[in-house]
């Protein structure tokens, strides 16, 4: 007979397992299998002489992206496949090291990395894109390397690129509201902040920046000696300061809270002041010596992935620019500076890095994010609409080939797509932008809160796809599911828009729309 003692073992054991499989449950997918996934991971390992070997090998990483990655499903092959592509790359720069996980941006080591070959120029793209990781340690680590690790090695290497950190730990709280991290962090963060405002910090209060320590040299606009008030560590700045007064709100700091709305209230105002150009229609690089510079660039689209600028029709007719052949619009995809200048792809000569036109990547990212923002949260779009997010978004997943292969590198060619530094070691697999976070946050549209609440804002018209579903997505501690069958007779789940919880059915559909589920 079980005694008494060995019935509370038992019971306990019992809850034990009954929880661990809760655990499991909740990150199965519930409509989607691993099979498509798993076919595309044996093409790319078959592709890949895994010249670098990480945490994670090629043989090791179907089992690792299924227990850490939503999966995705959509009728579009290009978008799918490199979705799981940038998922696949991704791993392939996640290291173990001596103090916790990182993530590089080069696949070899390049002499101007830091500790571990880790480079910050980057690290806002990759929160955002791993904020979706399962396992949260990558990303925790990560993080805590740059704000305690790097700072005490003999040549630190956080402050050699301008950031978007705080306003990344923050979006990445609304995906998992680990508050604890945010209260381990926040005065590290804030430090940070002070940092860059005795570094970077002009009389007038706003920030300057050589474009090589923006990642973005060499630029119509930039110089490596001026210090020129740029759109990009102005807008970053005012997202951080935005970010940190919100974790502050969070974690009942008033004194914080106050003081950083104050200065993102400040640096809100002085963009508009300072930075738009009324003649061109444009927000602009402001020279050290009081011009504007003559070149409309991508970086004046990067207020609006912080929602810096205001709902009028004014600032929203710098988008037009994005449609205009002579200006950012090209074949291969969204040009660095506009096509009409005169000085439009002059800088690359015997240079290594050519910002003055040629595709990145990372400003891809930065804009595609940016056009979401205005479509999602502005009443006034100028003339971009859903369809305009989504070819410039195919476009941009299109762009990961060469000959013939997938490929994913530094910049290339507005025109034919060439990768203009070539196929060499250290350009492969660089991990200089994001793709899944685009899809997961804007094409599909799950908007994270800081509150209870599911939100849903697709950035698809019902016309462009008849099915498409995003599982096993990590939400709040939930699984969610997020799937659309124009017929039903794709998932055989019902026709139309369909939203799962832990497997559960909570919303329905006959329409692709918006929507917020409390969950």
């Amino acid at each position: 007979m079980m005694t008494h003692k060995h019935w509370k073992i038992g019971a306990l054991f019992l809850v034990i397992c009954l929880w661990s499989v809760k655990i499991c449950y909740g990150q199965k997918a519930a409509v989607l299998s691993t099979t498509q996934l798993k076919k595309d991971v044996e093409y790319f390992n078959a592709i890949d002489d895994e010249a670098v070997k990480n945490y994670v090998s090629n043989a090791q990483s179907f089992e690792w992206l299924s227990n850490n990655i939503p999966l995705f499903d959509c009728p579009d092959s290009v978008i799918r496949t490199v979705y799981n592509y940038r998922w696949w790359s991704l791993r392939k720069h996640l290291k173990q090291t001596p103090d916790g996980f990182i993530f590089t941006e080069f696949i070899t080591k390049v002499n101007h990395a830091g500790k571990h070959n880790a480079i910050s120029s980057a690290l806002g793209h990759h929160i955002y894109e791993g904020r979706w990781l399962h396992q949260s340690q990558f990303i925790d680590d990560y993080i805590s390397f740059w704000l305690y690790v790097d700072p005490k090695h003999t040549a630190p290497r956080f402050h050699a690129f301008s950031s978007w950190v705080h306003d990344a730990v923050y979006q990445r709280y609304l995906v998992n509201l680990d508050k604890t991290f945010l209260q381990k962090h926040l005065l590290a963060l804030e430090a940070d902040y002070r940092k860059w405002e005795q570094e970077r910090q002009l009389p007038n209060q706003l920030f300057w920046q050589f474009d090589v320590r923006d990642a973005m040299e060499e630029s119509i606009s930039g110089s490596r000696k001026e210090k020129n008030i740029r759109p990009t560590i102005n807008s970053y700045m005012y997202g951080n300061a935005v970010a940190l007064s919100q974790m502050a709100a969070l974690l009942g700091n008033d004194t914080l809270q106050q003081k950083y709305q104050q200065k993102a209230e400040v640096l809100r105002r002085l963009v508009h002041e300072n930075l738009w150009d009324k003649e061109a229609a444009f927000f602009k690089v402001k020279l050290e010596k009081g011009a504007f510079a003559n070149a409309r660039e991508a970086i004046g689209f990067i207020p609006w992935y912080f929602n810096l600028p205001d709902d009028s029709p004014l600032y929203a007719r710098q988008w037009n620019q994005l449609t205009d052949t002579t200006g950012f619009r090209a074949k291969w995809g969204i040009t660095t500076a506009e096509r009409r200048h005169p000085l439009f792809r002059t800088h690359g000569s015997g240079h290594g890095c050519e910002w003055d036109g040629p595709v990145w990547p990372f400003a891809t990212t930065q804009t595609l994010r940016a056009l979401s923002n205005l479509l999602n949260n502005y009443k006034h779009h100028g003339t971009m609409t859903k369809e305009v997010f989504y070819e410039e978004l195919y476009k941009y997943a299109q762009s990961h080939q060469m000959n013939g292969k997938l490929y994913l590198g530094e910049y290339q060619d507005e025109k034919n797509g060439e990768w203009l530094k070539g196929d060499i070691p250290r350009s492969k697999f660089y991990n200089h932008s994001g793709f899944a976070d685009l899809i997961i946050s804007d094409l599909i549209g799950l908007k994270p809160r800081s509150d209870n609440t599911l939100q849903i804002k697709p950035l698809l018209s019902p016309q462009q796809w008849d099915w498409f579903c995003l599982d096993k997505v990590l939400y709040h501690g939930k699984s969610v599911t997020i799937l659309w069958d124009k017929t039903g007779k794709h998932y055989h789940k019902g026709k139309g828009m369909r939203i799962f919880v832990e497997g559960k059915e909570v919303f329905k559909s006959k329409k692709m729309r918006s929507t917020s589920i409390t969950l």
